[in-house]
């Protein structure tokens, strides 16, 4: 586990990086938690955990989507169609895709261009609800994995790179909670009085015994696949097709990746390219309101429906001790 001093250093290089491009940033699951259907005026409790993989210096990972619009299906439907792809500058290479767009950005005429066909970021978690508005129905293992929107994922960061931050939140026993507030600014859903609790709180025996029980989730297991040649050079055809204004060529494209929801005599797809191994079918995640989607926002509802679920795993047996608990925890870590 990265300690937060690696955390803020990795994230001031990340900043500096940024500032020396221009300033530029860039089935559904219900393991996945719906933090975008909380009541208006309610307050989500998360307590984060680390990644399993501990070479992420981070508690969570990147996502990176470029949504690809046609006007419709070549020889079928007419109804606009949305392609999602990865951005490989998720994996630190060049995206031929913004290779092209980031000129736009210069021309006022452009710009418009430039943003539709500009990355999504959104920032995958795992973590507990220890308080949680919603009735969801959830398997037995409480470790959920949370969508987080930029706008969200700014206050997070604001805060571990605030040095009366001490201790690292995901701390087992000095880690601190935070605080998903839900109210409505301007007709959308806003999140800004979101923050971190004032407070340390030590997981309790149910968080403990879910860890030592199930084990943390490893999130680039819940990254998009990375594209290999024929499927980069597909989503290179497809934006250059689509500024164009031609239609989503089944033909051509539908071996790499497909619209949401289409289907052909190959079966239904989601909108990236197949994940390398199978997963279950789980039940689909809420469809976003109005006031969750402003247009200059990732949508967290579709990202969650992208991303693989994973098998319950089997009961425990005899409740132990919160030292137990945390033995059988470091055991798992060394094993």
């Amino acid at each position: 586990m990265a300690t937060l001093a690696e955390i803020r250093a990795k994230l001031q290089a990340q900043e500096d990086k940024s500032k020396d491009r221009g300033g530029k940033s860039g089935g559904g699951d219900n393991s996945i938690y719906a933090f975008w259907n909380i009541p208006e005026g309610s307050t989500a409790v998360l307590r984060f955990l680390p990644d399993a993989d501990e070479s992420n210096t981070f508690f969570w990972r990147e996502r990176q989507i470029i949504n690809i619009p046609f006007a419709g299906v070549k020889g079928g439907d007419s109804k606009p169609v949305v392609v999602k792809v990865p951005c490989v500058e998720m994996w630190g290479e060049t995206c031929p895709v913004h290779a092209v767009i980031r000129p736009w950005f210069k021309d006022p005429r452009m710009e418009d261009m430039g943003r539709k066909y500009w990355k999504k970021r959104s920032y995958l978690f795992q973590g507990t609800v220890p308080t949680n508005p919603l009735a969801d129905d959830v398997s037995e293992n409480p470790i959920r994995r949370f969508i987080i929107n930029p706008s969200i994922f700014g206050i997070i960061k604001s805060a571990l790179m605030n040095p009366e931050m001490e201790e690292l939140p995901t701390d087992y026993i000095q880690g601190t909670d935070f605080r998903l507030v839900k109210t409505a600014k301007g007709g959308y859903a806003d999140y800004s009085t979101s923050t971190w609790a004032r407070k340390e709180r030590s997981l309790n025996e149910q968080e403990l015994g879910a860890i030592a029980q199930h084990g943390l989730y490893n999130l680039n297991d819940f990254l998009p696949k990375k594209p290999n040649a024929e499927e980069l050079n597909a989503i290179v055809e497809m934006f250059e097709a689509s500024v164009d204004g031609e239609l989503y060529d089944p033909a051509r494209w539908a071996q790499f990746y497909k619209p949401a929801g289409y289907r052909d005599e190959s079966g239904p797809t989601a909108g990236t390219a197949a994940p390398a191994a199978a997963a279950p079918v789980a039940k689909a995640a809420p469809a976003p309101t109005a006031s969750d989607t402003p247009a200059w926002e990732d949508d967290a509802a579709e990202a969650a429906a992208s991303i693989a679920p994973v098998a319950a795993a089997p009961a425990a047996g005899a409740k132990p001790s919160v030292d137990d608990l945390l033995s059988m925890i470091r055991n798992r870590k060394t094993a």
